[in-house]
């Protein structure tokens, strides 16, 4: 197990990489597995070693709403670090996962006698909020079409490269519904808008990707 390609932990040295190894397993799941569910005790933080999580809430009436995808590199979870409560949403394995399993009361430990580890999670936590602001901004403010293209260019950031020809791909198997699930509206609704945005030449869509054509047309939609 090298823990010294994840990015959180690239300043520890030697011993304290190996106090860390002592703390952490690797777990491997397969699609549609269960990493953890909303409301579950909270013993793990986990790093995304391979493949691809979706975080997830339900509501009353047993709808999932998608808070956001996750791959190689992230962390899910450490949230718990922080307050020692229970997971606050369900973690799903979008294709076959190799995950990093961190004990949360251990890593504490750790966070205090390593500042710079703390920080960088901090960030991660930081960046997350300032995705939840939008999300809620997009919700109070924007139409459906106006929504979809803040979720597809938040999800080129995330999720996109950029081709040969300048185009971006987002390789991400989502459905009609899951990004509606994802920015509150109807699948028929992502549909219309989905159709509407690829007419005028900007995206272009399958069930496996979202190209991007032109991304300052995409934010035109938005602004």
């Amino acid at each position: 197990m090298n823990l010294k390609t994840v990015p959180y932990f690239s300043d520890l040295n030697e011993k304290e990489h190996k106090i860390l190894k002592n703390i952490t397993r690797l777990k491997k799941f397969k699609k549609n597995e269960i990493i953890f569910f909303e409301g579950e005790e909270g013993n793990y933080i986990y790093i995304i070693k391979k493949g691809k999580v979706k975080m997830l809430k339900m509501n009353q009436d047993g709808d999932e709403q998608i808070l956001n995808i996750f791959k190689e590199d992230d962390m899910i979870g450490e949230v718990i670090i922080f307050d020692e409560e229970d997971y606050p949403a369900t973690a799903i394995a979008l294709n076959d996962l190799q995950l990093y399993a961190i004990n949360s009361k251990s890593l504490s430990l750790i966070f205090l006698e390593h500042p710079q580890i703390t920080l960088k999670v901090m960030k991660v936590i930081s960046s997350r909020l300032r995705r939840a602001q939008q999300r809620i901004k997009d919700l109070g403010l924007k139409d459906s079409k106006k929504r979809l293209a803040s979720l597809i260019l938040h999800l080129s950031k995330k999720h996109g490269n950029i081709s040969s020809n300048e185009k971006i791909q987002i390789k991400l198997f989502l459905t009609q519904q899951e990004l509606a699930n994802m920015i509150g509206t109807t699948r028929e609704t992502v549909s219309r808008s989905l159709k509407s945005i690829e007419k005028d030449g900007i995206i272009e869509t399958s069930r496996k990707q979202i190209i991007i054509n032109n991304i300052e047309k995409l934010k035109n939609i938005i602004d």
